[in-house]
């Protein structure tokens, strides 16, 4: 079985690493002869995705992830009462690695294998030739390419004139196990610890109606934390915030895959545990027709928009509406939402399905 990967970055890597796992032939097209490895942003990988990546995909050392077992939410400032909190006492909750951290073991593992083969781009994707080679399924991951414009334009987009402000604070070492999310007038930033030393700033900025340089957001950064004694904070790294959900899944059998299905705001974590998901059900669709002894094909695909799409869909519209309602409160400032907020952060009940909703996703 033969099955080509167009794109790059952590979804494509992670999908090339499951199917050879299969011993299933990659053939891997990529633009970027570095690979993209040099970044400072960090990705949240929830409990269960944790659990799958290291069973079905690569096996993560204890070394390249940070654990967090306790989440708090504030709205303005730090320093009042918090607006929820989520802990676990026997579980963690999600765990935080650094992407290029992630991107270099995933690359250093699969170019160990035979089954996998890379092929630097030096022009845009020619399906003609994809199609002489003859591979089961074509999965693409860039949304920048041929096959994307002329199969996967159809969708529903919105643009949040943010920017996503990205950085790592190096500080005085202390016990930093609690990612802490504060929405401010500027928008939401998280901070995410990565060890005892370092903590990843996320930091969404609205840009609707103000233009911000990299000393305002900075300022703004050191303004909203409280928390760590900060010795030097890394270069900034900034990009455009929208949300997407793909209305077609796929064409024959070349498959759209990652952030092309589903684009969501960043203040859940939730982009990547969202492709983990989707990798998981795509995994056991193959693993149930290789077991069979059926041939890959445009049904495998069918079968994955069957029971991924709606699921996504829903999960993104509650994301979206996790923002509005705070943009809402902000801008009327009657405090409504924030109120709902603390009467459920007060349940535990609730608490508890929040935290296995943004663990497991949506099940339906």
């Amino acid at each position: 079985m033969n099955v080509c990967i167009i794109g790059e970055g952590l979804s494509a890597l992670s999908l090339a690493k499951n199917l050879i796992n299969k011993k299933i032939n990659v053939h891997y097209y990529h633009k970027s002869e570095n690979g993209n490895f040099s970044s400072n942003r960090t990705i949240g990988i929830s409990k269960s995705n944790l659990e799958f990546f290291k069973e079905k995909i690569f096996q993560i050392s204890k070394n390249n992830y940070w654990k967090i077992n306790k989440i708090e939410i504030y709205t303005d400032k730090i320093d009042t009462e918090n607006l929820l909190k989520f802990e676990n006492d026997n579980n963690d909750l999600f765990y935080v690695i650094k992407n290029d951290k992630l991107l270099k073991s995933l690359n250093s593992n699969l170019i160990k294998s035979k089954l996998f083969k890379k092929i630097i781009l030096k022009k845009d994707i020619n399906e003609e030739s994809l199609n002489k080679k003859k591979y089961d399924l074509i999965i693409n991951c860039d949304a920048s390419n041929f096959l994307a414009k002329k199969y996967f334009t159809k969708k529903i987009s919105k643009n949040y004139h943010n920017l996503a402000y990205t950085t790592i604070l190096k500080h005085k070492k202390i016990e930093n196990y609690t990612a802490t999310q504060i929405f401010t007038k500027q928008g939401p930033i998280a901070f995410l610890p990565i060890s005892n030393t370092e903590t990843s700033v996320v930091y969404s900025i609205d840009i609707k109606n103000k233009k911000f340089d990299n000393n305002d957001v900075i300022d703004l950064i050191n303004k909203n934390n409280t928390k760590y004694k900060i010795n030097k904070i890394d270069k900034l790294n900034s990009f455009e915030l929208s949300s997407s959900n793909l209305r077609n899944y796929h064409h024959k059998n070349i498959l759209a895959f990652g952030d092309m299905l589903h684009r969501v705001h960043p203040l859940a974590g939730q982009g990547f545990n969202m492709t983990i998901r989707d990798l998981k059900i795509l995994s056991k669709i193959i693993e149930d027709k290789i077991e069979l002894g059926l041939q890959l094909d445009s049904l495998v695909l069918d079968e994955f928009e069957k029971k991924t799409k709606d699921k996504n869909f829903v999960f993104s519209k509650a994301i979206d509406l996790i923002y509005e309602s705070f943009n809402l409160d902000k801008k009327v400032q009657n405090k409504s939402f924030t109120k709902i907020l603390k009467s459920i952060g007060k349940n535990k009940n609730l608490n508890n399905y929040f935290i296995k909703l943004a663990d497991t996703g949506i099940n339906f």
